[in-house]
């Protein structure tokens, strides 16, 4: 399994009136870990996109443990947790930099035409994209077999 990792430093502008990122920042830095994991696997959504094909959110989910503040450096762990051609679900770990986790999540999509939103086969569309998302989800048996 890949995981890509991506360090973000925490903005004043991302703080709220406590001292800690808002809550909806996290969505952001979720959405920059999957843009560099899909970098990090050879492509890029734009190219996706130029296609005419989109992959929007279904669902998203986080839970939130240990805020974080201005001026911290918070690196983002991203992985496929799940791929079965059609849907892609990502998993999140946004760590302090003591190890700290302060948040992690699970987001959710389908890839779709953009004309009409209908779900497309990644497999179909773009093989190659198919064939790396494959070689680097996350493999149950394998990752319960590395414990």
């Amino acid at each position: 399994m890949l995981t890509a990792k991506k360090e973000v430093e925490v903005r004043y502008a991302e703080t709220d009136q406590m001292g800690v990122v808002y809550h909806a920042n996290y969505l952001v830095w979720m959405e920059i870990g999957r843009t560099s994991l899909i970098e990090t696997m050879g492509f890029k959504y734009s190219d996706m996109e130029d296609e005419g094909i989109l992959a929007p959110v279904m669902d998203i989910n986080i839970s939130y443990k240990s805020p974080a503040k201005y001026g911290d450096v918070v690196t983002i762990h991203t992985w496929m947790e799940h791929y079965d051609g059609l849907r892609t679900h990502y998993g999140y770990e946004i760590l302090l930099e003591d190890g700290t986790i302060a948040a992690s999540g699970l987001s959710k999509h389908v890839c779709v035409k953009k004309e009409n939103f209908r779900p497309v086969s990644v497999r179909k569309y773009f093989p190659a994209w198919h064939d790396a998302c494959e070689t680097h989800k996350k493999h149950p048996v394998l990752e319960e077999s590395k414990r």
